[in-house]
């Protein structure tokens, strides 16, 4: 289902959001995240996301750049217009000096490349909540 959001509601863990269009690697994300103590709300489209009421409770965002009706900037852009200031994390499989120049312009706390070196991501999302010492099961 394209619009589809995957939630792994928990109160007392921070609230992330997710947005991957690839199935496989959007769960795989949400795993890994969740595993590091945060509640993922994944998206498969950034229309799901932002159209989400609780996506203004996020405590950091993870966007993919690539999406299928607009990339991770746009999303980014359209949270903090609508008055969303949290961190945000670009995750990309076409890494280069521009994106990252432009991504970092326009909010983005860090740019990362996929595939990710263990524990790039979940290690980048809790240093910038403040969640480092989240709980992890590994």
């Amino acid at each position: 289902m394209a619009g589809e959001i995957i939630a792994s509601p928990s109160p007392e863990r921070p609230r992330l959001l997710l947005v991957e269009d690839d199935a496989g690697v959007r769960r795989s994300l949400q795993l890994l995240l969740r595993a590091r103590g945060f509640d993922v709300r994944a998206y498969a489209t950034a229309g799901a996301l932002l159209a989400d009421p609780l996506a203004q409770d996020a405590c950091c965002v993870v966007a993919d750049y690539r999406l299928e009706e607009t990339d991770g900037i746009e999303v980014l852009s359209r949270l903090r217009a609508e008055g969303w200031s949290g961190p945000a994390v670009l995750i990309t499989a076409f890494p280069s000096a521009d994106l990252s120049e432009r991504a970092l312009a326009h909010g983005f706390s860090r740019v990362l490349e996929k595939p990710f070196r263990e524990h790039a991501l979940g290690d980048a999302v809790a240093q910038l909540t403040g969640t480092s010492e989240a709980h992890s099961l590994s």
